[in-house]
């Protein structure tokens, strides 16, 4: 059961003016399941993308990538139940088929149709079963289809994912609209397994090319269940320009600052909500990292401790084993690491003071807080005024069960 996320509402995706969302089923893995997503934007919509660092990276991620180096994209074609990756030259012919039947059905050109999977890897894309139901997923098209996207690009996931805000810039509504979708295989290195956000805000161009990858630092860069970074992570942020209020030109004015905010807001809920549907997860887990020289290396601490099996499986159990964590952040490769300076606190517990266990923390405090079904660890570098934050979740039993299963 994921951790405090429920589904999305009826009603509570919001439309974003100049983008229509086609859903069908083209039974690429299970039969009766909506699996295929085509998104279409309009004319002079921007989008951009970030992708997995994951040198075996799939297909999709190859030929998305040569897309958006060489013209605007209009279309995205989603698919589920099928990585297409470790699929070799075979693989890469399907990617680029799908989107070269996509741009004839949409009268478009092959190189502004981006292809996205995500499901197993190393088994070959039906590509036929897709093409087949391409005409169905056109026909589908309309403008508040984002729920039902949101349960198509499921695998493992538990629950859809997907979050809304109306904002107003200059007294005009603006629409940020978005899901993800992710529960195991995730230590994304830039992104998360999939997820798509939306506005129609009116963006300068200059600002657009850097959005996607600051967008993904504050959010999708900042989570991990186990370590495992995909070979098909995407974050793609499309952006329509259709809302009426004057361009922004900077991220500094009260305008762009406050549309900033809301995007960063809205992709850290996405990659917020892939943790909390960990496979397995009973407890959604905040690791904090203060007094550090440089954020660098307080993310470094902090994935240190968020990877760690023994630390997940410690706050499984609520175990308060905390040892764990000292040891965590003595591996995580700060060599000048002065550890009569460490401190650490579970939520307002405190824990260790100056490197040892604090004199007056009893054992059941820690563990009371364990049983909690959500934790911050908060572990203090004392060597300079730099913070960073990584979200993580615990370690169960069912996680094994999951991926053992998985292809059963």
């Amino acid at each position: 059961m994921a951790v405090h996320l429920t589904p999305p509402l009826e009603g509570s995706l919001y439309p974003v003016k100049g983008l229509a969302i086609g859903i069908a089923q083209a039974g690429i893995r299970k039969a009766n399941r909506d699996d295929l997503t085509v998104l279409l934007l309009d004319e002079g919509s921007y989008v951009g993308a970030v992708f997995t660092q994951n040198k075996f990276c799939a297909a999709p991620v190859q030929v998305s990538r040569l897309h958006l180096s060489t013209t605007s994209p209009r279309a995205l074609v989603i698919n589920t139940g099928n990585a297409n990756a470790g699929t070799g030259e075979s693989g890469l012919a399907h990617a680029h088929q799908s989107c070269q039947q996509l741009a004839h059905l949409l009268g478009l050109q092959a190189e502004q149709v981006l292809p996205f999977s995500t499901g197993v890897i190393m088994e070959p894309l039906p590509i036929d079963k897709l093409v087949a139901a391409l005409p169905a997923a056109i026909d589908h098209l309309g403008d508040n289809h984002w729920l039902q996207a949101a349960r198509a690009i499921m695998t493992t996931d538990t629950v859809p994912k997907g979050f809304s805000e109306h904002i107003r810039i200059d007294n005009d509504v603006v629409t940020i609209t978005g899901i993800s979708k992710g529960a195991g295989m995730i230590r994304p290195n830039m992104a998360t397994m999939l997820g798509f956000l939306a506005t129609d805000a009116n963006i300068a161009p200059h600002l657009l090319q850097q959005l996607p990858a600051m967008l993904a630092n504050q959010s999708f860069n900042r989570i991990t269940i186990d370590g495992d970074t995909s070979t098909n992570d995407a974050f793609v942020v499309m952006v329509t320009q259709q809302a009426p209020h004057a361009q922004i030109t900077s991220w500094e004015s009260p305008q762009g600052s406050h549309l900033l905010e809301a995007l960063t807001r809205v992709s850290r809920l996405l990659a917020q909500a892939i943790v909390r549907d960990g496979e397995g997860a009973t407890k959604f887990i905040t690791v904090k990292v203060t007094g550090g020289k440089d954020g660098a290396e307080c993310r470094k601490v902090a994935y240190s401790i968020a990877h760690s099996p023994l630390v997940k499986t410690a706050f499984f159990a609520s175990d308060p084993n905390l040892g764990r964590i000292l040891a965590a952040v003595g591996y995580a490769g700060l060599q000048d690491l002065d550890q009569t300076k460490i401190s650490l606190q579970l939520d307002d517990v405190v824990v260790v003071v100056n490197g040892g266990r604090d004199p007056a923390y009893l054992e059941e405090q820690g563990q009371a807080v364990m049983k909690k079904d959500e934790i911050t660890v908060c572990v203090d570098l004392g060597r300079g005024d730099c913070i960073d934050t990584v979200w993580t979740c615990d370690l169960s039993y069912d996680y094994v069960k999951i991926n053992a299963d998985y292809r059963s």
